[in-house]
């Protein structure tokens, strides 16, 4: 029996997504979240084989959500669900130990195959994905980091450093020394800017 959880921020994918996944003969969707700490929760209380996890999700986004999930259940394979494409994303989800990129627009077609692919731990990327070289060539240009992109997600949707710090599980301090670094790479002066800066960049969705 293949054991899915679903993490999506949207009630009715999460039902349209439930009823195809249990269609399939020896899969069952074990749990739901509706956002990225919840996903992180409802993984270690369920412990699926793969998490269909959307990427923009609140609070923590999908990169730093399924950092946590795979940190603490390596068996679990992710799978990340977006609308979104670009190769910094991309290589910053695989970076996280993400196995598998679908984009919904793809859905249709590749759920299944993609769902298939994981439960035997092997990776599965939409068609239109770089190649893997291509990815690390853009994540090296990338000046931020992983954790440095989930600080500067929370900081962009109003979080207090000590919010930070919690969803993170981080001290106030590293939180204050990340934001301090993000400011100084992205050369920015304030926090209108780093909220612009996310919204170009896919980190927070306008």
């Amino acid at each position: 029996m293949t054991r899915i959880l679903i993490a999506d921020d949207h009630e009715v994918v999460r039902s349209g997504l439930r009823s195809i996944l249990e269609a399939q003969p020896r899969w069952a969707v074990v749990g739901e979240a509706c956002d990225g700490k919840e996903a992180v929760s409802k993984a270690l209380e369920t412990q699926p084989d793969v998490v269909l996890l959307d990427h923009s999700m609140p609070i923590i986004n999908g990169t730093e959500a399924t950092r946590q999930i795979r940190a603490r259940l390596p068996r679990t394979e992710v799978l990340i669900f977006t609308m979104h494409q670009n190769d910094t994303l991309i290589q910053g989800i695989q970076l996280a130990g993400a196995s598998g990129f679908l984009l919904k627009s793809d859905a249709k077609r590749h759920l299944i195959r993609a769902i298939e692919s994981l439960a035997m731990h092997k990776p599965y990327f939409t068609e239109s994905v770089s190649s893997s070289g291509d990815m690390a060539k853009v994540a090296n240009q990338s000046p931020l980091t992983n954790r440095e992109r989930s600080v500067v997600q929370l900081i962009a949707e109003g979080c207090t450093n000590k919010q930070i710090a919690n969803v993170l599980s981080i001290s106030p301090k590293t939180v204050e020394t990340h934001r301090a670094a993000i400011m100084r790479k992205l050369a920015l002066s304030s926090s209108a800017s780093l909220v612009r800066y996310a919204v170009r960049n896919g980190i927070l969705t306008a």
